[in-house]
């Protein structure tokens, strides 16, 4: 016989604990160094992020970041939100960078924010009274040192009148501080690397930009040493007024007011420029279709969008569908060899393909004007409608692999039933395609074909390295052409030209993602309809 074990009582709380503990003693001890070593990581960005948003004052966005890490911290150390562990990165940078980039477009849309309304009212005042500085004719002449601590340059003044030792930048006005002396003049402060002349003399350049506030009022003035060794005070021919708000030229008279626009404006419209930035509200949005330097390019640029993208989705989607049903011929041979030399466009990178067609186009050199047409000059890239057939037979040339390939799969999972049954009630190959395979396809295809719209209508790469947007329109305000599309547009009224508005550029494309969201909404709707065929 045998001997019948024992039952064992049930373990109270503090045994389970311990032996919980036990269990997570005895498991991997790496995995858990490796998480604390990455939360260490990530506690330690948050910190800094936090000292420098204190710094600046930015206390929403540092609740948030402290929130956020606490949260991870929670989420990391607990034994029990295995999910939220699996989660929690994904939506982080699901905010980060899709989120917060949509959230602070929409707001820059509503701003000015663009070249001379980039920073804060104070910058724009100390700018601006900065810009219009003259050397006063009787001022004292200061001793200077130039000091430097981690890439920033300093002067290190020594008040004629008092002896004191006094310390600025660019950003910080003079401060009186505790240096070593000799001769009467201060050489050194700690925390400082004073500089030799031999070392000073190099930096000429610099040391003329270099403006130090005398104080925190900025009609105080500021010192300039620009051989750096002798000091003397500049004070602006404008004025600030703290109480009044407003800047006067000291010079005409005139005065300059906050109109809540932005900038300081005088009484005939005459705006000082930096300003500074600020809500504008729905100013941009209707300045796009108000200003008619504006709103011409804008509409033109918006229909060929439209048709560039329609076009492009339509061409390359027949063409690759024309050739699947070529080569999906079974009797067809080297059929493999084919479909690898027709996907060879879709294996190079797009922008490189760009720039290979733009040479090939150029109108005085190309391959295709000095060996197909034999020398003609015809201009493919700088005439309004061939550029837009250029850009067209390019993208098609990029496109069709794609198509190609998605209709491929496409034919090749409808059932060869389905064709010989139609052939035995005496359908014709036309028949069977148009009613057969071209509806079973699209159930397929309908989705790719509203997500290759959708990139079509953002083809910044395409038009940019084969055309840059050009030829350009004649006597408008934006630098836009007549192959440029809605992103394009946007990257040129945002990056380039002498004015950049980014408040303009933001609202265009809150206006396309609104396009484009419409209508990827209604065309997923309407494949509901093609799905009743499966």
């Amino acid at each position: 016989m045998t001997e019948l074990a024992e039952p064992t009582a049930p373990l109270n709380k503090r045994q389970r604990q311990a032996a919980k503990i036990a269990d997570a003693a005895s498991g991997h001890i790496g995995w858990m160094l490796v998480k604390i070593l990455l939360l260490a990581v990530v506690d330690a960005i948050a910190l800094y992020a936090a000292f420098v948003l204190f710094g600046q004052h930015e206390w929403l966005v540092l609740g948030l970041v402290v929130a956020v890490t606490v949260l991870v911290n929670y989420i990391y150390f607990s034994r029990k939100r295995v999910p939220a562990k699996y989660l929690t990165p994904g939506i982080i940078f699901l905010v980060i960078f899709q989120v917060f980039t949509l959230l602070y477009t929409g707001y820059i849309g509503f701003t000015n924010y663009g070249t001379g309304h980039n920073g804060t009212k104070d910058q724009a005042i100390s700018s601006l009274l900065a810009s219009a500085q003259e050397r006063v004719e009787d001022s004292a002449t200061y001793p200077v040192t130039v000091v430097e601590q981690f890439g920033t340059y300093g002067l290190l003044v020594t008040d004629p009148d008092s002896g004191d030792a006094l310390l600025g930048t660019s950003e910080q006005p003079l401060e009186e501080v505790d240096a070593d002396f000799q001769g009467g003049q201060a050489v050194a402060v700690d925390g400082w690397n004073t500089l030799p002349l031999a070392k000073v003399f190099t930096l000429s350049a610099e040391l003329e930009k270099l403006s130090v506030p005398f104080s925190d009022d900025p009609n105080d003035g500021s010192l300039r040493a620009p051989d750096g060794q002798k000091g003397y005070l500049y004070v602006s021919t404008l004025e600030y007024d703290a109480d009044a708000d407003t800047i006067t030229d000291t010079t005409t008279g005139a005065v300059y007011t906050d109109t809540g626009e932005g900038a300081f404006t005088a009484e005939d419209g005459e705006a000082l420029l930096p300003g500074w930035q600020t809500t504008v509200g729905v100013d941009n949005f209707v300045r796009a279709v108000a200003d008619d330097s504006i709103r011409g390019p804008l509409i033109s640029v918006t229909i060929w969008t439209f048709v560039f993208a329609l076009l492009s989705v339509a061409t390359t989607f027949f063409l690759g569908l024309l050739l699947a049903l070529v080569f999906n011929n079974t009797r067809m041979r080297f059929r493999n060899g084919y479909r690898i030399i027709l996907i060879l466009p879709y294996a190079f990178p797009a922008f490189l393909s760009a720039l290979v067609w733009a040479g090939m186009m150029n109108e005085s050199f190309g391959f295709i004007n000095q060996v197909i047409f034999g020398g003609a000059e015809i201009p493919w890239l700088t005439d309004p409608t061939l550029a837009k057939v250029s850009v067209l037979l390019v993208n098609l040339w990029l496109g069709f692999p794609y198509m190609f390939l998605v209709c491929m799969g496409a034919l090749q999972g409808i059932p060869e039933d389905v064709n010989e049954a139609a052939v035995m009630d005496g359908a014709n190959p036309w028949q069977v395609f148009r009613r057969i395979k071209l509806p079973l396809l699209l159930v397929t295809v309908a989705p790719l074909l509203i997500s290759s719209f959708a990139f079509n209508f953002n083809n910044f790469n395409l038009i940019y390295m084969l055309t840059k947007g050009g030829p350009r329109f004649d006597d408008v305000s934006i630098p836009v052409g007549h192959t440029d599309i809605l992103i394009s547009m946007v990257y040129k009224v945002a990056f380039t030209g002498q004015s950049r508005d980014y408040g303009l550029a933001s609202a265009f494309t809150i206006l396309i993602f609104i396009v484009v969201a419409t209508i990827s909404i209604v065309s997923f709707r309407k494949t509901k309809a093609l799905e009743e065929l499966n």
